[in-house]
């Protein structure tokens, strides 16, 4: 693995621009993107800061595969995780771990109210994703790997397995989900970019099953509009390891020549990030609009999915979030989810994320000394 010993790779002419892409989460990227501090921070090299998510090309199905040169990925492991599996040249630079409402849902009458009340119960598992990348099938299976995931935490919990409940498989509810890059397209008023709508609800309300898992805001949103209820809250198991899913740790991802060829302009990138999850525990209350806008849910789902969300927004790839990924890596590994398994070791490059703290713990001397 890299350390901080290494020397930085020399940079190259400065490129026109440099993307990003993040999942509809709440992110420091995100926060940063939408406080303008990112575009801000390049623009008087007249470098371009563009993402993937309003970009409106065929430039998004990069999301999926991390094939675009200069694009710095925040979002959920399941990706990241496939794309390095499938050989694509990508680091991992930092991990945040941020709780956002993960859930198991059930009908008022099911008298599922604890992990141990899903014993015998028939749980919804979301189909394998069909999409025009063949293969990418399994990797952009996000709401099967999800709902698989929750499952065995949450049953972990209580003692029990996957073979004590019946997996009832229902259809894939985003068809094409990495193919031609639909679901990046900008959204509008009123448009949806279809990851709220990623989980069974209506398997569960007409009775096909007994218990779902859902995560994120939207679907605290879809949950009270069909008259469901929290059986389970995974966020307050309070041991982290039956907490790991696609989210829980969201990994920092760059191509290998991002850091090989621009290694300065990442840096200003993650410093840039660094400094906008500080910006969150300093001004919570601002921070209602940017969330609604990230993560599709109301003002009230983002409160209720959110409250706990300066706690882990800072990255880092410390001993405890890297063991969580390394379970998140052999449970998709495991179930089906990779073409193949890999050291995670040989992916880590903690320069980066070194050199932006840095960067960012000289800006109060600088300006010290131009005052």
């Amino acid at each position: 693995m890299p350390t901080s010993a290494n020397p930085a790779p020399v940079t190259a002419s400065k490129p026109d621009e440099i993307w990003f892409t993040r999942c509809p989460v709440p992110t420091a990227t995100g926060i940063a993107y939408k406080l303008g501090w990112l575009s801000e921070s390049f623009e008087a090299d007249g470098i371009a800061l563009k993402t993937l998510q309003e970009s409106g090309s065929e430039l998004g199905r990069h999301h999926y595969d991390h094939r675009l040169p200069t694009l710095i990925r925040e979002g959920g492991n399941m990706l990241a995780i496939a794309a390095r599996a499938q050989g694509e040249p990508t680091r991992l630079v930092g991990l945040t771990w941020i709780e956002e409402s993960q859930l198991i849902l059930a009908r008022p009458d099911s008298g599922i109210r604890s992990a141990a009340d899903l014993k015998g119960k028939r749980l919804a598992l979301p189909g394998w994703s069909h999409n025009d990348i063949p293969s990418h099938v399994r990797g952009t299976s996000i709401a099967r790997g999800m709902s698989l995931a929750g499952y065995k935490g949450a049953l972990a919990s209580a003692g029990l397995t996957l073979d004590d409940v019946d997996l009832i498989e229902t259809p894939d509810r985003l068809r094409n989900i990495g193919g031609s890059g639909r679901d990046l397209q900008p959204r509008g008023q009123g448009q949806r970019s279809g990851v709220g709508r990623l989980w069974p609800i209506e398997a569960l309300v007409e009775g096909k099953v007994d218990a779902i898992y859902v995560k994120g805001a939207a679907a605290l949103d879809q949950a009270r509009e069909n008259g469901l209820v929290v059986a389970i809250d995974l966020d307050a198991l309070p041991d982290r390891r039956f907490r790991v899913n696609n989210g829980t740790p969201r990994p920092i991802t760059v191509h290998q020549s991002l850091i090989d060829d621009h290694f300065d302009l990442l840096v200003r990138f993650l410093a840039v990030t660094l400094r906008a999850a500080d910006w969150v525990a300093e001004q919570p209350d601002r921070l209602r609009d940017i969330l609604a806008y990230e993560t599709e849910g109301s003002a009230g789902a983002v409160d209720q999915a959110y409250a706990r969300l300066h706690e882990g927004l800072h990255p880092t790839l410390d001993a405890e979030r890297l063991s969580l990924f390394e379970q998140q890596k052999k449970f998709l590994f495991t179930h089906g989810f990779l073409d193949a398994d890999f050291a995670l070791s040989g992916w880590i490059d903690p320069r980066p994320l070194e050199a932006a703290r840095a960067l960012n713990e000289q800006r109060p001397q600088l300006a010290a000394l131009s005052a």
